[in-house]
């Protein structure tokens, strides 16, 4: 247990303040009656002071290795770059501090690996950030498939798709892993969760839409065709290039029935004209899973509090990524990639 929580509340540090991080920032500061944010760090200490002022938090750091060594923070949230969780985690391991990180735990399996091992010897408490696991309505289905509903589940679908594409320098697989790792890697996270594990996939994937991504290596759309180990089978198609709004949707079809996630329209609100049915779409995924960002750092901090065991693991995000990889693969290659034969990779 934490020694020096005041109240219940879990004393944290945020380490990356860009679009998400600022989010977590204002769930950390005054969406969530369990924490309190008492540090924030960023490369950038305009905006580490910024956010600081902002949501009053006692102090800031352009060196995030400097707030994991602050005495006052007791448990540390990650939601940098992806290139940067490895030095971040292992830090923070060393100093034996309750660790949240966002997806995907690192770019390498090598560098997942090492941090599984650290936080094998310390002992240390780590949770991996997956939010769409804390989405209400995936939350249900997982329930429901649980209590057999839809009888076995067969086939599995998932949709991810973009409104517009990401910048350059994000986009960049030397940063980000690119599109089917750091976008699809949320998709075969859930494939994984409701289907067990991945054993071979395939994927046609090409830049279509935007043929700027190419310069720095990256797809804007990918089809993955998925063999369960149980025999079952999925797809997961994922889009830069969904320009009518934000759409995340998943279909599990099932012996008994078919379980349907998702939803497109953002206000209840629909008009009616002649010849014409009309609605706004979702923006984005601050939008869309607005709620689930809040209760996944709520969770966390109860987990820490409560010294109950994280419900995601970095295992669950080692073989989220590994297939990640074996995807990036089979989209390079055009062939049919078994999951258990990634090994050791760097994307």
């Amino acid at each position: 247990m934490i020694a020096s929580t005041r109240r219940n509340r879990l004393a944290v540090g945020l380490i990356g303040l860009g679009r998400l991080g600022r989010v977590y920032a204002r769930d950390l500061a005054s969406r969530i009656g369990e924490t309190r944010l008492v540090a924030v760090a960023d490369p950038q200490e305009s905006l580490a002071q910024e956010i600081a002022a902002e949501f009053d938090v006692p102090r800031h750091f352009a060196d995030p290795l400097a707030l994991i060594d602050d005495a006052s923070v007791d448990a540390i949230v990650i939601v940098s770059p992806t290139h940067t969780h490895r030095e971040l985690m292992l830090a923070a391991a060393a100093r034996g501090k309750p660790t949240f990180c966002e997806k995907p735990p690192a770019l390498s399996l090598d560098e997942v690996g090492a941090m599984q091992d650290a936080i094998a010897r310390s002992g240390m408490f780590f949770q991996m950030g997956f939010m769409r696991r804390f989405d209400a309505g995936y939350a249900s289905a997982k329930q429901q498939i649980a209590s057999g509903r839809i009888g076995t589940p067969l086939v599995f679908k998932s949709t991810s798709r973009d409104p517009f594409r990401p910048s350059l320098e994000y986009a960049n697989p030397k940063s980000s892993g690119g599109m089917l790792i750091d976008m699809g890697i949320h998709d075969f996270d859930l494939a994984r969760w409701f289907m067990g594990d991945v054993r071979a996939l395939s994927v046609i994937g090409a830049t279509i839409a935007y043929p700027e991504l190419a310069s720095v290596g990256d797809i804007d759309n990918a089809v993955a065709s998925l063999i369960f180990e149980s025999g079952k089978i999925g797809v997961v198609d994922l889009s830069r290039s969904g320009i009518y709004g934000y759409d995340i949707a998943t279909e599990i079809l099932g012996s008994e029935g078919t379980i349907r996630i998702g939803y497109l329209r953002e206000t209840p609100v629909m008009l009616l004209t002649k010849n014409s049915v009309a609605h706004d779409t979702v923006p984005y995924f601050m939008e869309r899973f607005r709620d689930a960002y809040t209760s996944q750092l709520q969770n966390f901090a109860q987990n820490v509090l409560g010294d109950r065991t994280p419900p995601i693991t970095i295992e669950d995000g080692l073989e989220a990524l590994r297939i990640g990889v074996a995807a990036t693969r089979a989209q390079e290659t055009g062939t049919t990639v078994t999951v258990a034969d990634v090994r050791s990779a760097t994307v």
